[in-house]
């Protein structure tokens, strides 16, 4: 999973920085996916251990941070179709950032409940 997790940030930061330029870099805002994304990436290279403790530990904490990723995009998602202010690029973003974060924390969970069954842990 700590493959899966890099491929996962490299698309995390491709979209913020789609999205910053796309909204003519006028927005930091926009890079919230990329931060996102880097702070995946630097778990999922920690994670990339031979130590089965360390590699548990941290695929742990980013399928945390993918789950607050998830709810933090999805509800500004929503806030923001509501209230009509960001139904463009923005609202793309967020849509797409939350879709992305909720396939990622899914795999996740699959392959620790598949762990966990096959007795590895």
């Amino acid at each position: 999973m700590a493959k899966v997790t890099l491929v996962f940030a490299a698309l995390l930061i491709a979209l913020g920085l789609v999205g910053y330029f796309g909204t003519g870099a006028q927005h930091v805002t926009a890079l919230i996916p990329a931060w996102f994304g880097l702070v995946l990436g630097i778990g999922g290279l920690l994670a990339i251990s031979p130590s089965e403790s360390r590699r548990k530990l941290f695929m742990h904490i980013n399928v945390t941070i993918g789950l607050i990723g998830f709810l933090g995009g999805a509800i500004e998602a929503i806030r923001g179709y509501l209230h009509a202010k960001s139904v463009g690029i923005a609202f793309a973003s967020k849509v797409t950032m939350a879709g992305l974060l909720l396939v990622y924390v899914v795999l996740c969970v699959r392959s620790f409940i598949a762990a966990r069954r096959s007795g590895k842990v």
